[in-house]
C-alpha cells in the first residue's frame, strides 16, 4: 500500500469516508492504521487476515463474524446487492465497522430508531447464512448449538437438546396459532426485532477483536 496517498488527497478522502461511515476524520484514521497491520499493508483485506487474529481463534461464531465483514449487504450499497465478496476495501472495512460505532449523545429518537435498526439487520444477516431473508429453524440451531458446545460448559449431546428446544420455542413464540399441518418457514426480519424488542443494543454492540474498543472507537495495540 505504500504511503497510500499523498497527504492532502488522503485527508480529503478521510473527510469523504467520514461523511459515509459517521467516525470522525481521526477516528477513520486510526481505522486505517489497524486495516493495513491486518491486510499486511496491502489495499485489500482478505478472510485470511481476519482469520489469523488471536482473539477470534476460539470465538464460537468466528465463521459468522468474518463472513459478515465480507457480505454484501453489510457494506450499506445503494443496490442493496446481495452475495459476498472475496476481498474488502477500506471503505467496505469502514462501513462495516460503521454498525458498531455507538450513537452520539446528541442524536435524535429517530437517529437512534435508524441506529438500533441498521445493527439489528447486522446481527440479523449474521445468522441468514443464505441470504433468502429469513433465519431459518436450522439455522437458528445451528447457531445456538455451536454457542453452547464451543462454550466448553456442556457436551455436544446436551447442546443439541437445547437447540432444538429453543428452535420450537422460536416457533412457538412467532407463531403461536400454527395448525399441525403448518410449515414454519423461518424468522423474518420483523420477527427478529420482535424478539429483540426489550434489548438495549444501541451502545451495546461493540468489537474488540481487532484491537479496536468501538465504545470510543480507539485502537489499541496490534496482536495481528
Amino acid at each position: 500500500m505504500g504511503s497510500w496517498q499523498a497527504r492532502p488527497e488522503r485527508q480529503q478522502r478521510y473527510e469523504e469516508l467520514a461523511h459515509k461511515t459517521g467516525f470522525s476524520t481521526e477516528q477513520i484514521k486510526n481505522l486505517h492504521k489497524r486495516f493495513r497491520q491486518l491486510s499486511g499493508n496491502e489495499e485489500t483485506m482478505s478472510r485470511a487476515n481476519l482469520d489469523s487474529i488471536p482473539a477470534l481463534a476460539n470465538n464460537p461464531i468466528k465463521k459468522q463474524i468474518i463472513d459478515a465483514f465480507f457480505d454484501k449487504r453489510n457494506q450499506q450499497q445503494e443496490d442493496a446487492a446481495v452475495g459476498s465478496v472475496e476481498e474488502i476495501s477500506l471503505e467496505q472495512f469502514l462501513m462495516v465497522m460503521s454498525h458498531f460505532r455507538p450513537p452520539e449523545h446528541k442524536s435524535s429518537e429517530e437517529e437512534r430508531q435508524a441506529i438500533r435498526k441498521r445493527k439489528l439487520r447486522f446481527l440479523f444477516n449474521m445468522h441468514d447464512t443464505d441470504s433468502d431473508g429469513t433465519i431459518t429453524l436450522a439455522e437458528y440451531k445451528k447457531v445456538v448449538e455451536e454457542l453452547l458446545s464451543k462454550s466448553g460448559a456442556i457436551g455436544h449431546e446436551a447442546a443439541k437438546a437445547i437447540a432444538d428446544a429453543a428452535m420450537l420455542e422460536v416457533a412457538s413464540i412467532n407463531v403461536p396459532h400454527m395448525a399441525p399441518d403448518e410449515f414454519y418457514e423461518g424468522i423474518t426480519f420483523e420477527h427478529f426485532e420482535q424478539i429483540l424488542k426489550g434489548l438495549e443494543m444501541e451502545s451495546r454492540m461493540h468489537i474488540r477483536f481487532l484491537d479496536v474498543d468501538t465504545t470510543t472507537m480507539r485502537c489499541g495495540k496490534a496482536t495481528a
